[in-house]
């Protein structure tokens, strides 16, 4: 066999070769997130005194770090969201309720619709850094009731 041709097959080869490598997901950079986690919002949320309350369920397994709910509300025309803040979760394949309780700016957020995100995420160890990963996401949109 002549050389060119040989050397074409086998340039080729490591080509494809490396195309499927790159095409893999790595271990590192694929998402954790399993059929069996889950996050979900409540159809009501609360507001009493300048805070809103929010809550709704949530079912994970275990992480190399520690695992929070975290929630955020919005007015449902804006891109502007508000903390409702955090709580730890408890990652045992459960399904658990949360609720998170925090402070607006007076006047931004009122009775009503509302938009709510729910994020459950992991603080996973990397070096001397925490990397945020998330395994479960919701947006939803609720109603806001005084009181």
């Amino acid at each position: 066999m002549p050389v060119r041709p040989a050397l074409g097959a086998a340039a080729g080869s490591a080509l494809l070769l490396l195309g499927f490598a790159a095409a893999a997901p790595s271990p590192a950079s694929a998402a954790p997130a399993a059929p069996s986690e889950s996050v979900t919002v409540d159809a009501e949320g609360r507001m009493a005194d300048g805070s809103v309350t929010l809550s709704g369920t949530y079912r994970c397994l275990g992480g190399d770090g520690p695992v929070f709910v975290s929630s955020s509300v919005s007015r449902p025309s804006s891109d502007t969201h508000y903390s409702v803040g955090g709580t730890r979760a408890v990652c045992d394949g459960k399904e658990h309720r949360w609720e998170n309780t925090g402070t607006v700016p007076a006047g931004v957020i009122e009775a009503g619709r509302a938009r709510v995100e729910a994020t459950l995420m992991e603080l996973r160890p990397s070096g001397i850094l925490l990397l945020p990963v998330p395994h479960a996401i919701e947006h939803r949109d609720i109603t806001l009731i005084e009181g």
